[in-house]
Formats: C-alpha cells, structure tokens, sequence
C-alpha cells in the first residue's frame, strides 16, 4: 500500500512506462514489417504471439536482476576492448536487424520490381504455412530478446522497485499491442514508409553494433532523426494524395 500512495513511484511508473512505449517503437515496426509477409488471416495472430513474447522475455529479465547485471561485467578482452554478455547480445542483435532489415530493403525495392508485389500473388498467399508462420514468429522472438535487454537494463537504472518494473512493461506492452494493427497496416497501405521504417531499423542496428562495442549512439539523434524524416514522408503522402484527388476530379 505504500507504494500506491507515494507519488514518487507513481512519477518513476508513468516515466519508465513511457520509456518502454518509446523503446518498443522499434519493435512494432519489425513486427509490422515481418507480419506483411504473412497471408492477411494469420497477420492479427503473429502480433499478439510477437508481443505475447515481448513481454514475457521483458519479464523474464526482470526476474533475473542480478543476471541482468553480471552481464556488464567483461567475459574477455579482444584488442584492449573488454567484451561482456551484454555486448554479446547487442552485437548479434545489431548485426541481425542490419542483415534483416537491408534484405527487407532489397525485396521491397528490387524483387518486387521483377516478380510483381507480393500482396497480389494468391498462389503465394495460399502457399505460406505453418513453416513461414513460425519462422517469422522465431525471427521477431530473437529481436524482442535484444530489445528486451536493452530496455530491461535501462528499467533497471531508473527504478528499484520490482513491482513497479512490472507493471511499467505490463502496461507498455498493452499499449503496444493496441497500436501494432493500426501502424501495421499503415505501414502496409504506404510502400515509401515502409522503406523509410526498414531504414530506421538499420540505424537502429548500426547503434546497437556501436553500442557493443562501447560507443554509444544518444537516442535522442536517432529519434530526432526519425521524427523528422516521418514529417516529410507526412507531407510526401499529404502531396500525393491531394493529386490522386485533382486528378480524379478532372478525369470525371
């Protein structure tokens, strides 16, 4: 009960839930990307699953605090730069979403140029089973686990209290899974954008590579970088659809 009536726990809850929404920014979008490649009836079910593991690998963390923690501690040391687990996993995740994300790129801007889009393709469509499902589901867990730690151990600089960690991801995790459909079939509905997130997930790989090596990238840059390349692809979409609608209107 205490920690219900002091407003200190209520300020670091409403902060770090925040912070969790922003983080998992991130993660809709590969999400989001990931699940397009699905036949539309499985897409609703690959979110939850995706998210579903999202908060319970943010959870799982959270109840391994002092694991968390060892992870900072340097494994072994490769030309004078000391190597922990935590560097470990960011490295592989970074060198991942790098590889994902430019093979994302590649699909959208020259496959689909040659064989046609994806979307249109039934025979495709019918073909993608249960192996596809799952190796996509397999796919947005090993990213979750890298964007868990890396949000877990900043949940743990910010707060003491376990319960209101929990919470704090409890509550994010529910706002994302609120938000995933609508960003999902946006991104979907708009190929520019969803070349723009593929390019973010790149920076984002690039800062978490640096990042294992010590050199950290603020986020601020990388989010300033991001809301200022949305508003112009804002004023890209806003452009063209006031053609689409000039052009309707003189063609009738």
């Amino acid at each position: 009960m205490e920690l219900l009536t002091d407003p200190n726990v209520w300020i670091a809850f409403a902060m770090l839930t925040a912070l969790e929404i922003v983080l998992g920014i991130d993660n809709i979008i590969f999400i989001s990307i990931l699940v397009g490649r699905l036949p539309p009836h499985l897409r609703d079910k690959a979110r939850r699953l995706g998210l579903g593991f999202a908060m319970v690998s943010r959870l799982a963390l959270l109840f391994t605090l002092s694991w968390i923690m060892g992870l900072t501690a340097d494994l072994f040391t490769v030309v004078g730069q000391g190597i922990s687990g935590r560097d470990i996993v960011l490295l592989l995740g970074g060198l991942f979403l790098l590889y994902k994300a430019s093979h994302e790129i590649f699909v959208e801007v020259e496959a689909r140029e040659q064989h046609g889009p994806a979307e249109t393709d039934s025979a495709e469509l019918k073909a993608a089973g249960s192996k596809l499902f799952w190796g996509i589901i397999g796919q947005i867990a090993i990213i979750d686990i890298v964007f868990s730690l890396d949000s877990v151990i900043t949940a743990v600089g910010m707060v003491d209290q376990i319960s209101v960690m929990v919470a704090a991801v409890v509550v994010s995790v529910g706002v994302m899974l609120v938000a995933a459909r609508p960003i999902g079939n946006f991104v979907d509905a708009h190929p520019s954008v969803k070349v723009l997130a593929l390019a973010f997930l790149v920076m984002v790989g690039m800062a978490l590579t640096a990042e294992a090596f010590d050199r950290e990238v603020p986020k601020g840059y990388i989010y300033a970088a991001m809301a200022f390349s949305l508003a112009v692809e804002a004023l890209n979409i806003r452009a063209r659809a006031k053609r689409q609608a000039l052009a309707a209107r003189q063609g009738s």
